[in-house]
C-alpha cells in the first residue's frame, strides 16, 4: 500500500474496514452468523377468494400448513439456527440447503434438491447517511404449495408492495400458485436494484460536477469510496443472472409453464441491471481519469506560472550578477546614471519578454 492510500485512510479511517468488508471473499471459510434470541415468523395463507395473515410465535405452528391446499408464504425475519433447522426438516429441505441458509456472505445461486427449488441472493439497500450500499442475504425455498423466505434483518425489506397486492381480491398473485409468489419475491428484489443504482447514479453525477468545479484530495477519497460500492453492487447483481437462468433451465414441475414467461421477464431485467452496473463501473474509471487529468492540468498551470516568473526574474538576476562582480573596472560603475540604467534594463527586458510570450500565446 502506497503513501497515498495511507493518506486516504487517515482522512477517512472507517474506509479501511469498509474495504475489507466489500472485498472479503474466502469460500473455504464459512463465517459465523451471530445467534439471535428470537426470530419473527409471518404467515400468509391465501387463495383466489380469501387471505389470512398472522404472526406465529412457535415454529411448530407452521407444520400444519404443509398439507394445506392453499398457497402458504412463511417469512422468517431473523436467522435462528434451531428454528431454521426445525422448519426445514419438516418441509423436506436438504441439509446442504440448510447450511447455505445459515451461512453468511453467500454468492447468489440456485439449487434444486428433493423436488424443491432454492435460491439465495442479496437484497440491496442504499444507506443515505453513510452513502453506502448495504446487502442483506435472503434465502427462498419453493415447494409444491408453499414458499419459505429467510431474512436477516426484520426491520426492512422490499416486499411491502407485494403484501399490498396480496390483499387485493382477483389480483394476479391471488389467482396463481406458489411458483408465481416465488417469482414475485425475486422480481421485487431485482426491481429494487434499480432504485439503488439510481442513487449511485446521482452520486456519480454529483462527483463528476465536484471534479470539474473543485478537485481536492477529498474528491479522490470519494472516488475510491464510490468504486468500492460499485464492487459490492457488481458482486451482488452479476450472479443473479445465472440464478434466473438456472431456474429457467431447471424444468422443475413446480414451475408451471405459464409462469416461465415471468421468469424470462425477470431475466431481462437482471441483464439490463447487470449492463447498467458495467456502465457505472466504466464511468467510474473515466471519472478517475478525469480527476487525474484535472489535477495534471492544475499542476501544469502552476508549473507554467512558476516558469514565467523564473523567466521574468532571469534578466534581473544576470544584470545584478554582472554588476556585483568584484572587478575594479566595470562599465557604468562610477557613472551617476549607472544604477538607473541597470534597474531600467531589469524592467524593460522582462516587459519585452512578457509581450513576446503573449504574442506567442504561451499564456
Amino acid at each position: 500500500m502506497n503513501s497515498k492510500k495511507y493518506l486516504d485512510y487517515i482522512i477517512n479511517p472507517l474506509e479501511l474496514l469498509r474495504t475489507k468488508e466489500v472485498l472479503k471473499v474466502n469460500p473455504t471459510i464459512i463465517p459465523e452468523r451471530k445467534e439471535i434470541t428470537e426470530s419473527k415468523i409471518y404467515l400468509f395463507e391465501y387463495n383466489n377468494e380469501s387471505i389470512t395473515s398472522s404472526i406465529i410465535k412457535n415454529i411448530e405452528d407452521c407444520y400444519k400448513h404443509l398439507e394445506t391446499t392453499e398457497t402458504t408464504w412463511i417469512n422468517i425475519d431473523g436467522i435462528k439456527k434451531d428454528d431454521v433447522e426445525k422448519i426445514c426438516f419438516h418441509f423436506g429441505v436438504h441439509p446442504l440447503i440448510i447450511e447455505d441458509i445459515l451461512s453468511v456472505s453467500q454468492r447468489p445461486k440456485m439449487d434444486q434438491i428433493n423436488g424443491l427449488l432454492f435460491c439465495v441472493l442479496d437484497m440491496l439497500y442504499f444507506n443515505e447517511k453513510e452513502s453506502a450500499v448495504e446487502a442483506e442475504q435472503i434465502s427462498i425455498v419453493l415447494g409444491r404449495n408453499f414458499v419459505i423466505s429467510f431474512q436477516e434483518d426484520e426491520k426492512r425489506d422490499v416486499f411491502n408492495l407485494l403484501r399490498e397486492k396480496m390483499k387485493i381480491n382477483g389480483s394476479k398473485i391471488r389467482q396463481s400458485g406458489a411458483d408465481f409468489l416465488y417469482y414475485s419475491l425475486i422480481d421485487s428484489i431485482v426491481d429494487h436494484y434499480y432504485l439503488v443504482m439510481e442513487k449511485l447514479g446521482d452520486k456519480i453525477e454529483q462527483l463528476e460536477e465536484d471534479i470539474i468545479r473543485n478537485s481536492s484530495n477529498r474528491t479522490l477519497v470519494n472516488i475510491n469510496n464510490l468504486r468500492k460500492e460499485m464492487i459490492l453492487l457488481k458482486r451482488s447483481i452479476g450472479p443473479v443472472r445465472e440464478l434466473i437462468h438456472g431456474i429457467l433451465r431447471s424444468e422443475n414441475e413446480i414451475i408451471e409453464e405459464k409462469t416461465e414467461k415471468y421468469f424470462k421477464d425477470v431475466y431481462d431485467h437482471i441483464v439490463q441491471a447487470n449492463d447498467l452496473a458495467e456502465n457505472y463501473r466504466d464511468i467510474m474509471i473515466n471519472i478517475h481519469d478525469l480527476y487525474m487529468s484535472n489535477m495534471n492540468l492544475k499542476l501544469n498551470e502552476a508549473m507554467k506560472v512558476m516558469a514565467i516568473v523564473t523567466c521574468m526574474l532571469a534578466p534581473a538576476t544576470v544584470i545584478g550578477g554582472i554588476f556585483g562582480m568584484n572587478f575594479e573596472r566595470l562599465p557604468l560603475l562610477h557613472n551617476k546614471w549607472g544604477f538607473f540604467v541597470s534597474v531600467g534594463l531589469m524592467i524593460l527586458i522582462p516587459a519585452w519578454m512578457m509581450l513576446y510570450f503573449k504574442k506567442k500565446k504561451w499564456f
